[in-house]
């Protein structure tokens, strides 16, 4: 009843593998890549204005619109994967329960994803 280690060698495997393939990504790209910066390939662009200007500028909230848009599904992506990993485990009846409790949810982002893009608020001019 102890602890078999062998069970864990797939998720050391994957890691493995994982760890390979970004390092050798990042080799990749330093090796091949072009070294001209500019001043506009060096300039910030995460958040649309520089952050050493005046605090009472103006800005656009788009940035913060598509943020928060992507955080919301990206947690939708995190509660799928346990959630599907679970469900076979389940009794019959949770398990049912539980699928039509995950459409709901579902449902609900949709709805909001499409109401989102009809109001033109992933449109970028």
């Amino acid at each position: 009843m102890g602890l078999d280690l062998t069970d864990y060698l797939p998720i050391v495997i994957f890691f493995a593998i994982a760890t390979a393939l970004g390092a050798g990504f990042l080799i990749a790209a330093w090796v091949v890549a072009p070294k001209s910066p500019d001043k506009e390939k060096v300039s910030a662009y995460e958040c649309g204005f520089n952050a050493f200007d005046d605090a009472r500028m103006k800005f656009d909230v788009r940035f913060y619109l598509v943020s928060i848009l992507f955080i919301i599904f990206d947690l939708e992506v995190a509660f799928l994967f346990p959630w599907a990993l679970s469900l076979k485990h389940l009794a019959p009846e949770v398990a049912q329960f539980t699928f039509w409790s995950m459409m709901a949810f579902l449902g609900v982002l949709t709805v909001g994803f499409v109401y989102e893009w009809k109001k033109g608020a992933l449109e970028w001019e």
